[in-house]
């Protein structure tokens, strides 16, 4: 008996030391993010940290609005950009898992209108060259609406394709992931942000969406952009444009951008953490499994060598030293994010800044680079 009290003693004395060491090594993080806020401009961040797969600190900083003076909280939501992409990838490859559509097929079969590289009018754009950055196709005519790359609707269509042929180069295009979003829609028969809120986030018990309209928009964490010459911020009213009018007169498979599959969802850092594990774990989750193993394998795996980049998914040594990471950057309006992940060690990192210096340290946002280096610092190591 003496012994099992011995030990349940020694055992809640160990718990309450390591609880200590990790308040503190929180507070030196915060101390240092904090002191990054009072040298670079920065209006907010918002950050969670995963260890052993497990969300162990979210915290955030600064404002979510600057006029109205408003904190930012780790219920605040932002538009996280390009992040938004392996949304849509991981909603794809839930089709390809049901065999109701296959990575090799003609993108033209699915969109509905001719998808043709015209120097290359006999090689066929598939749908994991638009995944992967390597259809050929470019923003050059914008990506807004599918009218850009229809030869039906735009007279200068062919310029939305590269001199060089389909999968035999990278071009990074939010066009690509536009398409695949009104792919899904016609597919599916469901509009793309009640997909992903159907099949992604209420599986996985998140707050967030593509659709603005459909959120609480307390939560909603406003954009400014830096201004290099003023050194100030100014408010990015278009980036929750609520595109209302748009939304009424919707066409399936066609109005599809109006959601942006390539940049619009809106989600707190906490939450987009949450989504990061499941990709960490290769599609697994708590309830179950969001995608098959192998195809999450597929999205992480390395297309484009020189890019690192596999389908809405890059992998780096150059965030963190001696770590190759798996994940995504977005950069829209003035919002800069980060998601990066190491599957082998369980950790990753969540970054999102509502407005920030937009100088960079090995091709990342400086601010979110350092960030993530020190709750790495202070947090993991």
């Amino acid at each position: 008996m003496k012994k099992i009290v011995q030990s349940t003693l020694l055992t809640g004395f160990m718990m309450l030391v390591a609880f200590h060491q990790s308040f503190a090594q929180a507070e030196k993080a915060e101390a240092e993010i904090q002191q990054l806020m009072r040298t670079t401009p920065v209006v907010g961040l918002s950050v969670a940290v995963v260890k052993d797969n497990k969300v162990i600190y979210n915290h955030s900083f600064g404002f979510k609005d600057v006029e109205k003076e408003s904190p930012l909280t780790n219920e605040s939501i932002f538009r996280i950009a390009s992040i938004s992409k392996s949304f849509t990838t991981t909603a794809i490859m839930q089709l390809v898992a049901k065999k109701q559509i296959s990575l090799d097929q003609d993108v033209s079969e699915l969109v509905g209108f001719k998808i043709r590289n015209p120097k290359f009018p006999n090689t066929v754009i598939t749908l994991k060259m638009l995944l992967s950055h390597r259809s050929s196709i470019n923003d050059s005519e914008g990506y807004f609406s599918l009218d850009a790359i229809d030869p039906a609707k735009n007279p200068n269509w062919e310029k939305s394709y590269n001199a060089y042929e389909p999968d035999k180069g990278y071009m990074y295009c939010n066009l690509n992931y536009n398409l695949a979003g009104s792919i899904l829609e016609k597919l599916t028969g469901v509009r793309f942000d009640k997909y992903i809120q159907q099949q992604i986030l209420d599986p996985l018990g998140l707050y967030g969406g593509y659709n603005v309209n459909a959120l609480d928009s307390n939560l909603i964490a406003k954009i400014y952009e830096f201004n290099k010459e003023t050194k100030g911020f100014t408010l990015s009213p278009n980036a929750y444009a609520p595109r209302t009018e748009e939304i009424s007169n919707y066409t399936m498979g066609r109005s599809t951008p109006i959601f942006s599959p390539t940049g619009g969802m809106k989600i707190s850092a906490n939450d987009l953490a949450k989504y990061m594990i499941m990709h960490s774990q290769l599609g697994k989750y708590e309830g179950g499994r969001m995608i098959p193993k192998k195809l999450s394998q597929q999205m992480q795996a390395i297309i484009s060598e020189e890019e690192g980049y596999g389908m809405a998914l890059e992998n780096t040594t150059q965030l963190i030293a001696g770590k190759t990471m798996i994940g995504h950057t977005g950069s829209a309006y003035g919002l800069y994010s980060m998601l990066f992940f190491e599957p082998k060690e369980k950790i990753g990192f969540v970054v999102i800044s509502n407005g920030c210096d937009t100088k960079t340290i090995n091709g990342f946002n400086a601010v979110l680079h350092q960030t993530v280096n020190s709750l790495y610092n202070n947090l993991i190591r």
